[in-house]
């Protein structure tokens, strides 16, 4: 974009693409872990939404967080009540940080524990904003070969690029073990290193 100052001299001004980011929080806090030796790095994340947009040269527009509160039981133990507290503290800082939360609920079957509903509601957010927006970027920080077909989607039908981060350990039957259909699929595939959590302090 060229324009002009008050003298007539010629300026130019460059207007980044703006970009969507969508961040699966379960998935984030394994990398953290593991990265951290079994002790989750502390990191911003807001800081680091904003470091992924910067590293592809974007504007970050808005930044979606998925996760799910600690589970509860119907009387719930010191131990449950402390979990959900300091997460309860931890969403309530990210909502003030202007990040939108979506959140499913964790399912306990025996002793196993499992996220549900954040998923879809990712796969609802990733239509809504391919229909209803003029953004044409997305960053998904995500490793679930269940979001194969709404890619496919609405890089077919809204043209959106997708770029995909990601973390991967190479060993076998790793945690981090997973299909390269997702990796095929998307625009843009990213390895995250150690690096990329680096110099995010969180403000006090």
């Amino acid at each position: 974009m060229i324009a002009s100052d008050p003298k007539g001299s010629l300026v130019f001004i460059f207007i980044m693409e703006e970009v969507i980011i969508f961040i699966d929080g379960a998935y984030l806090s394994l990398i953290s872990k593991y990265l951290g030796k079994g002790k989750p790095l502390r990191f911003d994340i807001k800081k680091f939404a904003l470091m992924l947009a910067r590293k592809e040269k974007f504007y970050c527009k808005e930044i979606f967080y998925y996760n799910c509160p600690p589970f509860q039981s119907s009387l719930p133990t010191e131990e449950e009540i402390k979990k959900k507290t300091g997460y309860d503290k931890f969403i309530n800082k990210l909502k003030n940080l202007g990040l939108k939360i979506r959140e499913g609920r964790c399912q306990r079957i025996g002793e196993e524990f499992s996220q549900k509903g954040a998923d879809t509601l990712m796969t609802i957010d990733l239509v809504r904003k391919a229909t209803e927006t003029k953004i044409k970027n997305f960053i998904l920080v995500t490793s679930d070969t269940d979001f194969v077909p709404v890619i496919k989607d609405i890089r077919k039908n809204d043209k959106i690029r997708v770029i995909i981060y990601y973390f991967k350990d190479f060993i076998k039957d790793s945690i981090f073990s997973m299909s390269d259909h997702i990796l095929d699929i998307c625009d843009k595939k990213v390895l995250f290193k150690k690096e990329d959590f680096e110099n995010l302090h969180i403000d006090n």
